[in-house]
């Protein structure tokens, strides 16, 4: 199996980067798309709440392997052709934007109302409450979704496979094929997908402790 992985490393070492660069700029993507449609699902204004729910409902409704084949195969009928790489990030940010909106609608809706009148008694207004008061609290109440749903996303990337993006998986199934060893390559990358999300799964466990200590 060393050899083997000594013969794939070149090709393992690009697919990481590749893995990790679609997993993160998801991740960012999503989160910041994820909070705008957190504050229309929390909204007075009836469509941005509906156009919201239909967001969530569609996007967590559908497998993400179909969304990505949409972009990819899809939308070039309706004249707009995506390489792979962009379609895979497309896809995975807008499914990730799904759940990392009820991420965020969990973090807010827990803290408690008492918070929101305090601020308003003191003449804070509803984007000042927001910003200062309700966000810092409710991220810090949604650090462990939020981690889990990073960790989910970087195993979602190997999915990107399926429209040909040269990612981990792609580069196990290759090199599987040429040298008939798909048990030994799948377990290497399985593997190297378990270190990566245990060092996330540490990074999540510290910024945990720091953020505890900082509200003690």
């Amino acid at each position: 199996m060393l050899d083997l992985f000594m013969r794939a490393l070149p090709l393992l070492q690009k697919a990481v980067l590749v893995t990790l660069g679609l997993g993160f700029s998801a991740f960012i993507l999503g989160s910041i798309t994820g909070m705008l449609i957190t504050l229309a699902r929390i909204s007075g204004i009836a469509p941005l709440r509906w156009f919201a729910f239909a967001y969530v409902s569609v996007f967590r409704g559908t497998p993400l392997l179909i969304q990505m084949m949409v972009v990819y195969f899809g939308l070039p009928n309706l004249g707009l052709v995506i390489d792979p790489v962009p379609a895979a990030l497309i896809a995975l940010t807008l499914f990730s934007a799904a759940y990392l909106s009820e991420n965020f609608r969990s973090g807010i809706t827990a803290v408690d109302k008492g918070q929101w009148e305090a601020a308003w008694s003191m003449g804070m207004g509803y984007r000042k409450t927001l910003l200062r008061i309700i966000l810092p609290q409710a991220f810090r109440i949604a650090i462990p979704p939020l981690g889990s749903r990073l960790i989910a996303l970087m195993k979602d990337t190997s999915l990107a496979s399926a429209i040909t993006v040269v990612e981990l998986t792609r580069v196990a199934d290759q090199i599987g094929a040429s040298t008939f060893q798909y048990m030994n390559m799948f377990l290497i990358v399985g593997a190297i997908y378990w270190i990566i999300n245990q060092l996330l799964t540490l990074g999540q466990a510290w910024l945990e402790t720091t953020l505890a200590r900082r509200y003690q």
